[in-house]
């Protein structure tokens, strides 16, 4: 059972220059400045929805199982 690839997420670049970005219809994170810049960048030469998973900080880590599993958690 492998870790899934990201799905859901847009985004839209506004005029002023930031980038808003969705996940299933809400809004996850709005980047502004240079961070926006360099996401519209990154966004054009690769998988965009890795890189909005990463940018927002919803992305699976690969220690969900772990962390179900601890006494703190259960």
């Amino acid at each position: 059972m492998g870790i899934k690839a990201p799905e859901g997420f847009d985004f839209t670049e506004r005029a002023d220059g930031s980038v808003v970005i969705t996940h299933h219809g809400k809004t996850a994170t709005v980047l502004r400045g240079r961070r926006a810049a360099d996401f519209l960048e990154d966004a054009e030469s690769g998988d965009d929805q890795e890189l909005m998973a990463r940018v927002t900080g919803n992305y699976k880590h690969g220690n969900e199982r772990a962390a179900r599993n601890h006494p703190r958690n259960r």
